[in-house]
């Protein structure tokens, strides 16, 4: 198959599809930390290019319940005249357009295969990006950590335990702050990866 990796910097899904034999290629602002197939740019400029599945994982920032509480100035406790009075217009605004950005590669059926991967979103993203299909775990492949992932499938069926392991911990949650954070945050992990391309290539 051909498969567009978006939103990928580390290049971890796209190898691991690789590696099974697909022509893979990851696509990002960022350039690829490591050396293969992929495309500086924004994503939406290469929707058309005959890909049979794509795999995005779309920025979270403005998304997830952690940020949730940027939507909104001021203390909330105060919100004696409606939260509506509180709202955060630009953070908002950010939050509608990329959610709807989000919805349109879910939604984009000239590539056959389709799977979107984020944190699971604050109510206010979902009613945009839609219901999530599965909500996976790092322990389900092979890593002590926890980190719940949300995936949004359409046309692959729902990623079952790869190799179920014991003893686990929030790594990720508990990274010290730091500049590149949210690098670290954000990488899929190779047990992960393995398993999406052993079960959907």
């Amino acid at each position: 198959m051909k498969i567009l990796v978006a939103c990928e910097f580390s290049g971890v899904v796209r190898d691991a599809f690789i590696a099974r034999g697909h022509e893979a290629v990851s696509c990002d602002l960022l350039p690829t930390e490591r050396p293969g197939p992929h495309i500086q740019d924004d994503v939406m400029n290469h929707l058309y290019e005959g890909w049979d599945m794509m795999i995005f994982h779309w920025p979270c920032t403005v998304l997830t319940n952690s940020g949730v509480t940027w939507l909104y100035e001021g203390d909330e406790k105060d919100m004696v005249m409606g939260p509506s009075c509180f709202i955060n217009q630009k953070r908002w605004q950010e939050m509608e357009v990329s959610a709807k950005n989000f919805r349109f590669l879910l939604d984009f059926e000239q590539i056959p295969k389709r799977v979107g991967e984020n944190p699971i979103p604050h109510p206010y993203a979902r009613a945009i990006m839609g219901d999530y299909t599965q909500l996976i775990w790092p322990y389900e492949h092979g890593h002590g950590e926890l980190k719940r992932t949300a995936l949004w499938l359409r046309g692959v069926p729902k990623l079952q335990p790869s190799n179920i392991v014991y003893g686990y911990e929030a790594r990720t949650h508990n990274l010290p702050p730091s500049a590149d954070r949210w690098k670290e945050r954000s990488r899929t992990l190779p047990g992960i990866a393995k398993a999406m391309a052993e079960q959907w290539g």
